[in-house]
């Protein structure tokens, strides 16, 4: 099998006649496929560079980094003692601390050095210096002679080995590009910069057949079920290193899981959990019995209903993403609920917990109202790396890492800077996203509800506010009109359509509530205010036909609010006076309240109640 050779790694040996010194940076602490005499492995960078320049006639390297000094690789009296006599130094099996005025002059050296091919690697150079912007004077003349002999040496042909003209290059190994002085990299033309990235399809794909042997049953297995296994590995790997692929094995080895479980294998690497509340047997069965429980809650909304219900059970199922050629790592669904305020669109997605998760509080609310500045994205997704608190990560990223299977409600998501909105492209397509520190969360166990009001009131040709859509309107006309101003708003107001189209079909536009849902909405409210009064009192409460139809016309007027409109109404002309009439009262030993009248004077209302 011919493995693949990394793009860093190709130019790294291309630009070798060209170039004197590598800033090499990005994934350095990966493992990475290398063909070594007894086969295929993963192995660490270092070994990495040596069995490139190894094949180049190098003779060893010389490794420096500020915990251990200076060493020689590979650990070998014959490079040692080779080095020893060119360096003129003594090395100790453990390394040897030098200065970095010494370092600069073996750089010097190396630059210079005939006799036998050989490189210096400055690992972990990131901590050379505790800030590059901000040197001290000795660091300072060290990275000045590091420039100088970057640009004073020249390509030889090494009396040992022969060959083509190439450099004794220094080699350094970097968290990040700019931990380094700037002006190192661009004063000199003989600097290379070389950013070694996540590992791609075709790389990973080559590590899973390697790894593939180490799972159990996959000696068995036919060879189908192989390719199936190395195709599920590779893909639900997307942006992970090959360290984590390595890592991943080990612990499908540890926990009994074997070829057919590797989707198992790789989501437990990633949310930590193994245990999928997903492929619950009691979940499919409540899902199969939701649409009445739903309906209770959430009143009048059949369409969001069942294309909630429709998403809810793909995601069971497995089948989300499945048109895609990858899309195991996508969130497990995604709703985007538009319409009126007060028709049931935050209900829904507690609804939605509720039959999930047993718990309507366990998911996750971000009022985006709160994030309408840029900088608040720190906030919410975390300080970019070097900035002050960098390192707490952000809050939709921890929140989801301690709860990985979720259901994630943004409120109204208008209301956030469109630069925010530019995050959830990464959430909505690979489903994860990276925080300062570094650290990933997954979303591919979320459900994501997005709730929004954009499409009832639009701008008119002179800039002032209208309504679009009324009460009464009939839903086909809503939901036209709802979507209109909803891709008006992503298309050209934000100039983001690959948002909108991310989200595709998952739009659910909520209707206005009408006239016979708000009296089912009234009831429900009503039966909770008695239930209250139950729990509190151990009383039971009732009204005469007449309270009950004047309290209904009075919570039900104005509908521009919705339920929650209802609610406060509720609140305002019944739970009120109903609490200034029982305050007053003994209500140790009664059991029964009755409301028979309700008055209205000067604008406050009063409730004749008997107590028995």
């Amino acid at each position: 099998m011919t493995l693949p050779v990394p793009r860093w790694l190709a130019d790294l040996e291309r630009l070798l006649p060209i170039r004197s010194q590598f800033v090499i940076s990005g994934n350095i602490r990966d493992s990475f496929l290398v063909q070594l005499d007894s086969g295929p492995a993963l192995v660490p960078l270092l070994r990495t560079l040596w069995v490139s320049l190894a094949a180049r006639d190098f003779r060893f390297l010389l490794v420096f980094d500020p915990a251990d000094g200076l060493r020689i690789y590979p650990n070998e009296p014959t490079a040692r003692e080779l080095a020893e006599r060119l360096f003129d130094l003594k090395l100790t099996n453990g390394g040897q601390m030098v200065s970095l005025e010494t370092l600069g002059n073996i750089m010097k050296k190396l630059g210079n050095q005939r006799e036998a091919r050989c490189a210096l690697v400055l690992d972990f150079a990131s901590r050379l210096t505790r800030h590059p912007d901000h040197l001290g004077e000795g660091e300072h003349r060290f990275f000045v002679a590091a420039e100088k002999s970057s640009l004073n040496v020249a390509p030889i042909v090494a009396k040992d080995g022969g060959g083509l003209p190439l450099f004794n290059p220094v080699l350094w190994l970097l968290n990040r590009a700019q931990d380094l002085p700037s002006w190192l990299t661009l004063d000199s033309e003989r600097v290379a910069s070389l950013i070694i990235g996540k590992p791609d399809y075709e790389m990973r794909e080559a590590a899973a057949r390697q790894l593939a042997p180490l799972f159990s049953g996959y000696a068995e297995a036919t060879e189908p079920a192989r390719a199936q296994f190395v195709k599920n590995f590779s893909g639900g790997t997307e942006g992970m290193s090959l360290a984590a692929l390595a890592d991943i094995t080990e612990l499908a080895s540890r926990q009994g899981l074997g070829v057919k479980a590797i989707d198992d294998a790789v989501r437990g690497y990633k949310v930590g959990v193994l245990d999928n509340p997903w492929k619950k047997d009691y979940l499919r069965d409540k899902v199969s019995r939701a649409q009445p429980f739903i309906e209770d809650r959430v009143k009048g909304q059949y369409p969001a209903v069942v294309k909630t219900l429709d998403i809810l059970k793909r995601s069971v199922m497995g089948l989300t993403g499945a048109q895609a050629r990858s899309g195991g790592s996508r969130p497990r669904g995604v709703l985007f609920f538009a319409g009126p305020t007060g028709v049931g669109k935050t209900e829904l997605a507690k609804t939605l917990t509720q039959l999930v998760f047993g718990d309507e509080r366990a998911y996750l609310r971000f009022d985006m109202s709160e994030f309408a500045e840029e900088h608040t994205s720190a906030r919410l997704l975390g300080a970019p790396p070097g900035y002050i608190g960098f390192d707490a990560g952000g809050e939709l990223t921890n929140a989801v890492r301690e709860k990985p299977f979720s259901v994630i409600l943004f409120d109204e998501i208008e209301k956030a800077h469109p630069r925010i909105l530019d995050k959830f492209l990464q959430i909505l397509e690979d489903g994860r996203l990276t925080d300062g520190r570094g650290d990933t969360a997954y979303f591919s166990e979320t459900i994501l509800v997005f709730t929004s009001n954009l499409g009832i009131y639009v701008e008119d040709a002179h800039g002032q506010r209208v309504q679009n859509v009324r009460p009464g309107d009939p839903y086909d006309v809503v939901e036209s009109k709802v979507r209109e101003a909803i891709g008006d708003y992503f298309k050209f107001r934000l100039s983001r359509p690959e948002i909108l189209n991310r989200i595709g079909d998952n739009i659910v536009v909520f209707n206005f509530v009408s006239p016979e849902v708000a009296a089912l909405i009234f009831d429900g409210m009503l039966k909770n205010v008695a239930r209250r009064l139950h729990e509190e009192f151990k009383m039971r409460l009732s009204m005469t036909a007449e309270v009950r139809a004047d309290l209904l016309a009075r919570c039900t007027r104005d509908m521009s609010n919705g339920g929650r409109g209802i609610g406060n109404q509720i609140e305002s002309a019944f739970i009120n006076p109903l609490s200034r009439a029982l305050f007053e009262q003994d209500l140790e030993g009664r059991e029964r309240i009755h409301v028979t009248a309700i008055t209205e004077l000067d604008k406050v209302v009063t409730l004749t109640v008997q107590v028995a």
